[in-house]
């Protein structure tokens, strides 16, 4: 009966510490921050409530000119 007692025993302990991992994978998630500090230029997370990190926000390049294929290849030929 011994055996039977540890195999729930160990069922039970792997079931707690699988939920245990679950909570923190899940509090240890990045989440977006705002931050007034620093201004709309910046992107903060804060990790597990405790890690917050900042860095400044990454803006789409514009392009100066923009032409058509048609124009690029009536410029070259004459």
């Amino acid at each position: 009966m011994s055996i039977f007692q540890l195999s729930l025993k160990a069922l039970a302990i792997t079931v707690a510490a699988a939920m245990v991992a679950g909570a923190v994978l899940l509090l240890a998630r990045p989440q977006p921050i705002e931050s007034t500090v620093l201004g709309a230029a910046w992107e903060c997370t804060q990790t597990a409530f405790v890690l917050t990190t900042c860095a400044p926000r990454v803006q789409e390049a514009i392009p100066a000119v923009e032409t058509s294929r048609k124009d690029a290849l009536r410029a070259t030929r004459g």
